[in-house]
C-alpha cells in the first residue's frame, strides 16, 4: 500500500510541475507576442524595433504583480507618464527589487492595461489605439520590458539615456568585492611575477 501511495505522490508532483511549466511558457508566449505586435506597429511607422530590456522586464513583472488583484475598468486607472511614479506606496521597494532607483527610470514610460483573460488582440489594441501610442510613436524609446499577472499586462519602455535606460549605475568598489579580491589581483600578480623573472 505504501508503494502505491508514493507513486501517487510522485504522479501528483509530476502533474503539478507540468502545469506550472506550461503556465510559464504561456506567460512567455504572451509577452513575446505582445513585443512582436508592438514592433510590427513601430515598423509600420518606420521606427526601430524595441529590444528586450531585462531590468525593465523585471520592473514590469513587479508592477504587474502589484496590479493583479485590482479589477479591470474602462480605464486602466494606473496610467503613468514619463517622469511620474504610479500611485503605489511601495514604488521605491519595487524598483529596489530590480536593483533600480528613480534616477535610472525617470525617462521611461510605464504602461499598464487590464484586459479580461489577456486576450492578445485586445491587449495589443490597448497599446496601439489609446493614449499609449504617443510613447510607442517616439523614437527615443528603444527597449521594453513586459510583465503579466492575472488580467494585467504592463509594458515598461526604456531609452538610451542615463535616466531611462533602466541600468543601475555601477559601484566600482562593490564590483571589486563582488567579483572577488583574488580575481582582481590575479593580473597584478602575473605582472609582478613577469617583472621578477625578467
Amino acid at each position: 500500500m505504501g508503494f502505491l501511495q508514493r507513486h501517487h505522490l510522485l504522479l501528483l508532483v509530476l502533474v503539478h510541475s507540468i502545469l506550472f511549466l506550461s503556465y510559464q511558457v504561456q506567460s512567455l508566449d504572451e509577452k513575446q507576442n505582445l513585443l512582436q505586435g508592438l514592433n510590427s506597429y513601430r515598423a509600420s511607422l518606420n521606427l526601430s524595433a524595441l529590444t528586450e530590456n531585462s531590468n525593465a522586464d523585471c520592473f514590469a513583472d513587479e508592477l504587474a504583480s502589484q496590479f493583479k488583484n485590482q479589477p479591470c475598468s474602462n480605464t486602466t486607472g494606473a496610467d503613468t507618464v514619463p517622469g511620474t511614479e504610479p500611485q503605489l506606496s511601495n514604488y521605491p521597494d519595487l524598483l529596489a527589487k530590480c536593483q533600480l532607483n528613480i534616477t535610472d527610470t525617470r525617462d521611461g514610460a510605464l504602461m499598464p492595461v487590464c484586459v479580461p483573460n489577456l486576450d492578445p488582440d485586445l491587449v495589443l489594441t490597448n497599446y496601439t489605439e489609446t493614449q499609449y501610442t504617443q510613447y510607442l510613436n517616439e523614437s527615443t524609446y528603444i527597449g521594453a520590458g513586459i510583465g503579466a499577472e492575472g488580467n494585467w499586462m504592463v509594458v515598461v519602455l526604456s531609452t538610451n539615456t542615463m535616466g531611462g535606460a533602466f541600468t543601475p549605475a555601477v559601484n566600482v568598489a562593490s564590483l571589486f568585492f563582488d567579483v572577488g579580491l583574488a580575481q582582481n589581483l590575479m593580473p597584478l600578480l602575473l605582472v609582478f611575477i613577469l617583472v621578477l623573472l625578467s
